[in-house]
């Protein structure tokens, strides 16, 4: 079973500490793997910036491992994933910018939350402690790990209707299943019970400290027909954030789903993000 190498985060950390240029960390989300960002970082290191794709731990490789393998990605705790891209973070010799999807966009807030960004993006994010609006879709979306507890402790799968309706709703037929065959790989199960729980738990991983001075310039992004993080999520989290003395900024990106980031349309995603970045790092 191959699974993606330890040092693989640390090479692309070393690499970007030998460029001299800054360094913008991708994390992914729930479903998705760090290759997810591939097409992000080439525009990325044209516009001058050192991409580094961090992997969660034990992430597979490609796709295919994950999909033969689930096993490798259960019980992957938000706590646990945003310590080991901390970590890799502290490595770099320049503070990095720091983009992410999902949970990556949950992350991406903890992350800067901490003082480890010179600015952030935070595409679609989870839900941390404090933001409580649930919608139903976002609900409906959850259900196919939350609907079952025994998921908790498993890597889980979703069907190509549930990604259809979770992630892939603002696109055609044919490319809702293009980004299933190239993308979608199971999830690990804890970190969704986490944050579908944070605001019952009060000492759950799932926290940002919005306040923190330190955090630097944030974007948020929702995408106006996102079910999985509908806008009044990104709001909440937004007004909690706004709070922070450094600029916080929110968009809408009309007619896109879930998977803003990586469907026909993620160019326009990533020009924003390139462009917030470029004007604080």
């Amino acid at each position: 079973m191959a699974t993606l190498p330890a040092s693989h985060g640390e090479q692309e950390v070393a690499r970007a500490n030998e460029s001299g240029l800054t360094p913008v960390v991708f994390i992914h989300g729930l479903w998705l793997l760090p290759s997810s960002w591939e097409p992000w970082a080439e525009v990325f290191a044209e516009a001058g910036f050192a991409p580094v794709l961090a992997p969660w731990p034990d992430d597979p490789e490609t796709v295919d491992e994950a999909n033969a393998h689930p096993e490798v990605l259960a019980k992957k705790t938000v706590g646990q994933v945003a310590d080991s891209i901390g970590e890799l973070i502290g490595k770099l010799d320049k503070k990095p910018a720091i983009i992410g999807h999902s949970f990556g966009g949950l992350m991406t807030q903890i992350l800067a939350g901490r003082g480890l960004s010179v600015a952030s993006v935070s595409i679609s994010p989870a839900p941390f402690r404090g933001v409580l609006p649930l919608p139903i879709s976002a609900l409906r979306s959850s259900f196919p790990v939350l609907g079952n507890p025994t998921n908790r402790s498993k890597a889980v799968p979703l069907t190509f209707d549930q990604f259809r309706y979770a992630f892939a709703n603002a696109v055609s037929e044919d490319e809702a299943k293009s980004l299933y065959n190239t993308y979608a790989v199971p999830a690990t199960g804890a970190a969704l019970f986490q944050a579908a729980t944070a605001n019952l738990n009060p000492w759950t991983e799932v926290k940002v400290n919005s306040k923190n001075p330190e955090r630097g310039p944030m974007l948020i992004v929702s995408g106006a027909e996102d079910h999985t993080v509908p806008w009044a999520i990104s709001n909440s989290a937004y007004k909690k954030q706004r709070k922070n003395e450094g600029v916080t900024e929110i968009v809408s990106v009309e007619g896109r789903g879930h998977a803003l980031t990586i469907d026909s349309g993620w160019r326009e995603v990533c020009d924003l993000s390139l462009a917030f970045v470029k004007r604080f790092a």
